[in-house]
């Protein structure tokens, strides 16, 4: 028998709210207390952006090295294997809500832009690292080392097929389409706090808040499934303790957040760039099928005797004494 049918209508949560920054346990208490509100509002899954435990490291486009500002991040990220990991596990379970939340992942001091994927049950049923950290990330951020990267996809009780991708991940065609390829319904497109285009021709259109949302509502359209925007407010407080003033990520705002549905439409209603809240939305998943009826690219719509797509989903990692070479560097 095949996965039961998720229900016809499903309502979800899309936080735009500023972490504790750079404070582990002040963001997971902060997280906890929005996985209450949007459980108390009938939410069936919510949303948190990328990096939002403990924040996004605004101040690597100002300035690349900050041995301090760095030893505190890594202090405060977020080991998968840790009693705050529980403890969102367990949040999810106590609300019966599933918890989609992006993380700075600290593994073994390593740091990697990760994403979570929390059934309402509280299992773990996916984490993932971005495939690429984009520009400055680089000097913070490693590679993801392969394995569950690729495997971004979760049949989620009382949502339906949930996928997850990071900020500019959306401009990666293959990694999109291995994304598509396992059929979800509702996607979690995950960014950083965004700003309008400054209209000077000097910095990128593709990187402000219009441009990443053109990226995710682009996803929208690919997929036929609803996209879950979700970007996060920075205050004067984050300035403050990242030491950004009067550069990139330098002024107040940054929220975006949206929900876009399978063609492409805006069904969401904004809130104000500082405004922290709660976006609401009760999604009808016809709409999914009227999309699909019109075009499915990886369906009826596709050329798999022309274009394939080819992945390799082994781990990749580090060698270590005692173990052979080829043990440690490929594991199934």
């Amino acid at each position: 028998m095949g996965s039961p049918a998720p229900p016809t209508t499903v309502r979800v949560a899309v936080t735009q709210a500023e972490p504790a920054w750079l404070d582990l346990d002040g963001t997971i208490t902060k997280t906890i207390k929005l996985i209450n509100e949007a459980a108390s509002n009938g939410a069936k899954i919510v949303t948190f952006p990328e990096c939002w435990i403990p924040g996004y490291p605004a101040w690597i486009w100002s300035r690349p090295i900050d041995f301090a500002l760095q030893t505190l991040y890594t202090k405060n990220s977020l080991k998968v294997d840790s009693e705050q990991m529980q403890a969102l596990c367990a949040a999810a379970e106590k609300n019966k809500i599933a918890v989609v939340t992006g993380f700075s992942e600290n593994f073994n001091h390593s740091l990697y832009i990760s994403q979570a994927i929390i059934g309402p049950d509280g299992t773990l049923e996916v984490v993932r690292r971005k495939l690429k950290p984009t520009h400055m990330e680089r000097t913070i951020f490693g590679d993801s080392t392969g394995g569950g990267t690729l495997q971004n996809v979760a049949e989620i009780q009382g949502v339906g097929k949930v996928s997850a991708l990071a900020c500019w991940e959306h401009i990666q065609p293959l990694l999109k389409y291995n994304t598509v390829l396992q059929r979800p319904e509702v996607h979690v497109a995950a960014w950083p706090p965004l700003w309008p285009h400054s209209g000077d021709g000097q910095d990128l259109w593709s990187m402000s808040k219009d441009g990443c949302r053109n990226l995710s509502r682009t996803f929208a359209i690919e997929s036929q499934a609803f996209v879950l925007h979700t970007t996060a407010v920075l205050t004067s407080d984050g300035i403050t303790k990242m030491g950004t003033e009067g550069n990139f990520m330098g002024q107040p705002g940054g929220g975006s957040s949206a929900i876009f549905g399978p063609d492409g439409r805006q069904l969401s209603k904004d809130l104000e760039p500082t405004e922290e809240g709660i976006i609401y939305g009760d999604l009808d998943f016809d709409m999914i099928m009227r999309a699909k009826g019109f075009v499915d690219i990886c369906g009826h719509y596709s050329r798999p005797d022309l274009l394939w797509l080819g992945t390799d989903q082994k781990e990749k990692l580090a060698h270590r004494p005692g173990k052979s070479k080829v043990e440690e560097e490929v594991v199934e």
